[in-house]
């Protein structure tokens, strides 16, 4: 049985929340392989020295689930020779735009209105589902595209957590990756060093006070309640993984035996 992939992972100045997905086990006792998997939040701030060690990863196609806001407020990804760059927005940047600029702009007693008492987890727990049940044509490509050729891939949003982790998740959940691997690597974009840096306008004094941080952090955590959401909207939607696999993105047997090819040891 090939072993845990020692963490080699780059400290990359402009890039957040970067990391190889090889080795997490499978239910068969397999792994997935190291370097044909990665994920990581938006690089549009990368340094020449990012693009650099990015391009050396031999990437084949990298996926975008960010929408048209995102981009405009982070920028287009730069840009690494050969590589397939493919935007497949997993939301509508006219969904929520108040809310968002609510949290980049609100004062206190704002922030306490739409996030505080358990709204803003809320909020997070609704978007997951919405994605899974809602997002299956975009799951689907992804995982049709890395069947026939697109590996190695790289697959982020803007902080690389839940667009990009719910992406990621089902990915492994169509190769076999057990649960506790996937909720176990989607928490590791807590690490300190991966967090996505909240952007609010105004002074620092007001506008990242103890209390707005932790009115926020339910938006930029990634906890395990989330991830577990999109679980149950896949049991409660199609009855298990399986039926979803199926008959949710529409994977065949073999596309699902071409994607263990793909991304197993």
């Amino acid at each position: 049985m090939t072993q845990q992939v020692p963490s080699t992972e780059p400290q990359l100045a402009g890039v957040r929340n970067f990391r190889d997905v090889g080795g997490l086990p499978t239910v068969d006792g397999r792994r997935v392989r190291a370097g044909v998997l990665f994920r990581s939040g938006h690089l549009a701030h990368a340094t020449d020295q990012d693009a650099a060690f990015l391009a050396a990863l031999g990437l084949h196609t990298i996926f975008d689930f960010r929408n048209a806001a995102d981009q405009r407020l982070e920028g287009p990804d730069v840009s690494l020779p050969g590589v397939r760059n493919v935007n497949l927005p997993l939301s509508d940047p006219a969904d929520g735009a108040e809310f968002w600029k609510m949290v980049r702009e609100g004062d206190l007693d704002q922030l306490r209105e739409i996030l505080d008492d358990g709204k803003a987890a809320a909020r997070m727990v609704a978007s997951y589902r919405m994605i899974v049940k809602e997002r299956t044509a975009e799951h689907s490509r992804v995982l049709h595209a890395i069947a026939e050729d697109s590996v190695p891939a790289l697959m982020h949003c803007a902080a690389g957590k839940d667009r990009a982790g719910i992406s990621i998740a089902v990915t492994l959940l169509a190769v076999g990756v057990e649960r506790e691997a996937i909720v176990t690597d989607y928490l590791e974009s807590n690490a300190k060093h991966r967090r996505y840096k909240v952007r609010r306008n105004g002074s620092p004094e007001n506008a990242y006070t103890p209390e707005v941080m932790e009115l926020l952090s339910p938006l930029f955590d990634a906890r395990a309640e989330y991830l577990q959401a999109a679980f149950d909207s896949i049991e409660e939607t199609w009855g298990g993984t399986g039926a979803y696999l199926t008959q949710g993105l529409g994977l065949a047997p073999e596309t699902r035996e071409r994607l263990r090819e793909r991304l197993l040891d």
